[in-house]
């Protein structure tokens, strides 16, 4: 080997190149960004398009379906998800991770442009952002004072805080929780309105006519210009009560103050956010869609503790909630799992050498190996993340591998040869110098297919499999460089004195009784290739078994410390009605802040990012993983808890990283053509899965025909005849019922709105409506509305749902003890066949989404990593007969990892069967050691049977010290706590009993195999002997005389 051959006779050419990996590295390692996942946020453009006074029924038809029918010819688009309510619409398109998101959100401006015109001219204009509307808030910090309210607190937070989060890089908005705006509340009396002959139409126009800042010319000197302007009038409560509506036939002037009580309040009152029992603000960070949550969590907090400094004396910026903390936590332990490796690889190796001199030859390529690794990293745009760290991890076992199998031969040759260090270095590299490039390949040869998959779950192991491939193609480099000529410098005979000697006798005292037992067996199943295939054959059918009979999921359920409490009243349920169940659900939790198993407790209501006040939320924030139970355990706890409150649905559930977010794991998607048969096929297929539940929690829908309505119906023709239009009654009615922004006012240079609204005392009942008055068009006298409408009591959906532009209802669940996704999943699957009629259409959203796309492409990926290295093992050994040897240890390998997760209770996931992949190559490693150095002893002319036997036993050693030290790699991935350790320890677990199996499967059936498939082929230089031969002969052969 050139390389090898370079570096034993040029040790300082050998020891520059390392040092030049080393230097690139860590440099490279100093410019990486550090994220959770590779960069797998899906861009996400969000439409969002008021329409107030319009129904959820007329926001469907009229602007979301226009809008849907516009966009749906973008390119790229993944799904599109809708959402209508009464006065809104939101519109969620994702698109596939490889568009850019500025690209996918001009698109779509273009597309909704040109749309305009057929939208209702009342409705606003369409906003278009670059974040889902139903993203998760990634960092809460509580905004708090002792000595401030919380409109006060609001409004500072409005003036001099908010703007400023805005600002940061990767920030999308800033939601405030619990927010009070001030408004200046104008609260109507109807009595007294109606008894001076008013109507609210004369309040509104006295206000848009009396409160205006307009421009009034400008005035012109000989030397200078003045702009004239008139100045608003009404800067306060009191300026306000003084305006002047009407006149009464005696000249009394109508003041407002006269019919209506004016105050400085708030826009909406009924709202909550409490951190550990205490009111205050929440300020929401929401990050755009394809930003990095470590580092704008960082930017955050770091723009929190500057404000910090300058606050007034009593207000406080406390950190609530933080998601980046699970991802700094995750990451610090797995880098504590990468030196822990480190550590046992060397003490494994230690063990099997014998020899400080000798342990330190490979246990320096693994720190090299993986420095190196970061400059691969940096040149493809990748990052460190808990993936790429993963990777690193289980590579400490392979990228050893390679540098023990280059010592343990150079040994081998001092040893049997009695060559000096120098000559077995150079000697020994050389000899082993093509197994080295081999296995190499064949490992690149596994992950590389990995690159070829599509979606999320590419490009998330895309980053693994090329760290992985990057890792083993350095130390391949390094086995053949830096360690052949460390050996040549450092390893000396074995010590005859000392008390080291006893060590290196003792490990070759073991080792050779395990190879005199090892030869037995050998010289036993060697002519027994029956019995060995039959054996072979019956583990390929547990493997079959194994794989039917364990259950699937898309990802470990983590523990990511913190998790949400999701509270639901009965639809149409008042904030007081709501309120008082928060209050009993916080009085049960706070005793876990004092226990110190939670820090944080936030209580908000209305739910995040909903306006419906029959919905509440509780974010609990946990103690250090070390210092507390698991996060399960305590759900478990609080779910039992809140089980015995009658009148609302409280239902805990752990936030996961990959898929979901906040929603339930189980998101199984009913379309149709109508609400109304879906309704019906909603209640045939719950009524079916609550029957023969396949391990469903928390059953619920997202369409809820039950929100208790009251429908005005005009008498038309009676309208007509006394001079009342629709529009006056809807207008009255929306402002004695609801509330209506008519103008603003400015204060301390913000501005605020006024809001007009009936008294709340006069809103409690149906009879309510019937005596207000509207003014008559025609003769100026008011008519009470008892007089023109009827009042229907009726109960429908607060909001309609599409998906895929299909009218939708989805069914969310959450998952029984010991349930996993992928048996639910099937459980509803076959339900719905039985029960559904074909025309209903049935999709995914969330988890259950990611779940489904991810299964296909894996076996995918499985599948062309076999072939790949079957076909890369046939260029090497120049036969398709040698690689069918080696991969017969393939699905031997395959089931040992299976019987780990199976005995471990682990499931099939992304994670566990990248795992399965990586054992593909780790099985084929060994074998290429046993069948090339055969093929080599027979090239030097050892008989068929001497060779295999010698090839067998002379690599059996160095078998057992790679597959040990990468078992040795994965021991600290299953016993790792703390933040991810759910990941970590079922990655684990597949390569700790993948490898030990592939070290037993090789060992004692490759040489079985060998001999029964490989001896009348001939090795990879027969052709190239012949041509030689050949050649010499054509040489000997007289030239034909002219």
């Amino acid at each position: 080997m050139l390389l090898s051959d370079v570096s034993v006779k040029r040790p300082v050419f050998a020891s520059v190149l390392s040092l030049i990996l080393i230097i690139f590295g860590l440099v490279a390692y100093n410019r990486l960004a550090l994220r959770e996942y590779p960069d797998i946020d899906s861009p996400i453009v969000t439409i969002s398009t008021r329409y107030p006074g319009a129904s959820a029924n007329v926001i469907e038809t009229r602007i979301t379906r226009v809008i849907e029918d516009r966009i749906a010819g973008v390119s790229g688009i993944r799904f599109i998800n809708s959402n209508s309510t009464d006065g809104r619409s939101r519109i969620s398109i994702e698109f596939s991770i490889d568009q850019d998101i500025d690209a996918a959100a001009n698109d779509i401006r273009d597309r909704v442009s040109g749309v305009l015109n057929n939208l209702p001219p009342e409705a606003d204009p369409p906003e278009i952002e670059k974040a889902d509307a139903n993203d998760d808030v990634i960092i809460w910090l509580n905004f708090g004072s002792d000595r401030l309210t919380t409109p006060e607190l609001t409004d500072y937070a409005e003036r001099y805080i908010v703007d400023r989060f805005s600002a940061l890089d990767g920030v999308a908005r800033v939601q405030v929780g619990g927010a009070r705006d001030y408004a200046l509340r104008i609260w109507i009396d109807r009595r007294a309105l109606a008894s001076r002959g008013l109507a609210v139409s004369d309040i509104e126009n006295a206000l848009r006519r009396e409160n205006i800042e307009a421009p009034a010319g400008s005035l012109e000197s000989d030397s200078r210009n003045f702009t004239v302007r008139i100045e608003r009038a009404f800067k306060t409560p009191q300026d306000f009560a003084g305006l002047v509506i009407a006149q009464g036939d005696d000249g009394y002037l109508v003041r407002l103050g006269d019919v209506a009580r004016v105050e400085r309040g708030t826009a909406e009152d009924r709202n909550t956010f409490r951190g550990n029992g205490v009111p205050m603000v929440g300020l929401g960070i929401i990050k755009q869609s394809t930003a990095n949550t470590v580092e704008v969590a960082a930017a955050a907090r770091n723009l929190a503790d500057e404000i910090s400094k300058s606050l007034p004396e009593g207000m406080v910026i406390a950190r609530g909630s933080d998601s980046s903390i699970f991802i700094d936590a995750s990451i610090r332990e797995v880098y504590n799992t990468l030196f822990i490796a480190v550590g046992l690889v060397t003490v494994v190796i230690f063990m099997f050498l014998g020899s400080l001199r000798s342990t330190i030859i490979p246990a320096i390529t693994v720190p090299i190996s993986i420095i190196s690794t970061f400059i691969v990293l940096l040149a493809l745009g990748l990052s460190i993340n808990l993936l790429t760290l993963l990777a690193l991890v289980l590579a400490i076992g392979l990228v050893v591998d390679d540098a023990i199998v280059v010592l343990e031969n150079i040994h081998r040759r001092m040893d049997e040869y009695g060559e000096t260090p120098l000559v077995a270095a150079y000697r020994g590299t050389r000899q082993v110098g093509f197994a080295v490039i081999a296995t190499t390949m064949v490992l690149i040869a596994v992950f590389i297919p990995i690159t070829f998959l599509q979606g999320n779950v590419g490009r998330l192991f895309t980053e693994f499999a090329l760290t992985m491939a990057a890792a083993v193609f350095f130390s391949s480099i390094l086995s053949l460089t830096i360690v052949p000529m460390l050996s040549s410098k450092l390893l000396k005979p074995k010590a005859t004195t000392g008390v080291m000697r006893y060590i290196p006798l003792a490990i070759d005292s073991v080792f050779a009784r395990l190879r005199a037992g090892y030869g037995w067996i050998l010289s036993k199943l060697i002519y027994r290739p029956i019995f060995v295939m039959l054996i072979l054959l019956g583990i390929f059918g547990g493997a079959a078994w194994l794989y039917q009979n364990i259950d699937e999921e898309f990802v470990p359920q983590e523990d990511r410390g913190t998790f949400f409490i999701s509270i639901r009243g009965e639809e149409g349920a008042s904030f007081d009605y709501m309120a008082t169940y928060l209050d009993e659900i916080e009085q049960r939790l706070l005793p876990y802040t004092e226990s110190g198993e939670a820090t944080r407790l936030l209580v908000r209501a209305p739910g995040f990012g909903s306006a419906s006040f029959n919905q509440g939320f509780v974010v609990v924030v946990l103690e250090d993983w070390a210092k507390r139970r698991s996060g399960d355990e305590i759900i478990a706890e609080i779910n039992r808890k809140l089980s015995d409150m009658p009148g609302i649905r409280a239902f805990a559930v752990m936030r996961q990283g990959l898929g979901g977010g906040n929603g339930k794991p189980v998101q199984f998607v009913l379309g149709g053509p109508s609400y109304e048969e879906l309704t019906q096929w909603r209640d045939t297929f719950v009524a079916a899965l609550e029957e023969n539940n396949p391990g469903l929690v928390d059953i619920d829908w997202d369409y809820k025909e039950t929100q208790p309505q009251f429908r005005i119906l005009i008498d038309y023709d009676r309208a007509a005849d006394l001079g009342v239009t629709v529009s006056d009654v809807g207008n009255t009615l929306q402002t004695m019922l609801g509330s209506r922004r008519v103008t603003t006012y400015t204060d301390q240079g913000e501005e605020y709105d006024v809001i007009l609204e009936g008294l709340r005392s006069d809103q409690n009942t149906p009879m309510d409506v019937q005596n207000i008055y509207v003014r008559s068009s025609r003769s100026g006298q008011l008519v009470p509305l008892s007089s023109l409408t009827k009042i229907d009591s009726i109960a429908d959906s607060p909001s309609l749902n599409r998906y895929n532009r299909v009218r939708s209802i989805t069914i969310e669940a959450g998952l029984a003890p010991g349930v996993s996704l992928g048996t639910a999943l099937n459980g509803m699957e076959r339900i719905a066949k039985e029960v559904l009629p074909t025309e209903a259409t049935i999709d995914y959203k969330g988890q259950s989404l990611d779940f489904k796309s991810s299964g296909g492409s894996i076996l995918f990926v499985f599948a062309i990593g076999l072939v790949i290295v079957f076909l890369v093992l046939a260029a090497q050994f120049e036969s398709y007969r040698h690689p069918i040897i080696i991969m017969l240890c393939v699905p031997a390998t395959i089931a040992g990892g299976l019987l780990g997760l199976w005995l471990t209770g682990n499931t099939l996931n992304i994670y566990t069967q990248i795992g399965l992949i990586m054992l593909v190559g780790l099985a084929a490693k060994n074998g290429i050691l046993i069948v090339e150095f055969a093929n080599q002893l027979r090239d030097e002319g050892e008989e068929f049977d001497v060779a295999l036997r010698e090839a067998a036993l002379a690599r059996f050693r160095p078998i057992v010290m790679t597959s040990l030290t990468t078992a040795a790699g994965a021991v600290p991935l299953i016993l790792s706590e703390g933040a991810g350790a759910e990941t970590r320890q079922a990655i684990g677990v597949v390569i700790l009993f993948g490898v030990i199996t592939a070290a037993f499967i090789t060992v004692l059936f490759v040489p079985t195999a060998y001999a029964l498939i490989a001896r009348k082929s001939g090795s990879p230089n027969d052709v190239a002997r012949r041509l030689e031969v050949e050649e010499k002969e054509a040489d000997l052969v007289p030239a034909p005389a002219e």
